[in-house]
């Protein structure tokens, strides 16, 4: 994780903080035995690493917000 949009280098503890989730959800979205987040987190991911949301993840379910949260994926 050296390479981010902005120079900076990230570590998951990094990403789990700007996501406001566990340091082991990052490291299983990594290892790919977890392969989806709401879509707040992953935004928050994102942004941390600086390159926009579709370079990271595909959005499932619905094209229209509703009241619940939209899950996204790896």
């Amino acid at each position: 994780m050296r390479r981010t949009g902005d120079g900076r280098s990230v570590s998951i503890r990094d990403l789990a903080d700007a996501a406001d989730v566990h340091h082991s959800t990052i490291g299983l979205l990594l290892t790919g035995v977890q392969e989806s987040v709401p879509g707040e987190v992953a935004q928050a991911v994102a942004d941390r690493i600086g390159v926009d949301l579709p370079v990271l993840w595909e959005c499932i379910g619905r094209t229209t917000r509703s009241r619940r949260r939209q899950a996204v994926s790896a």
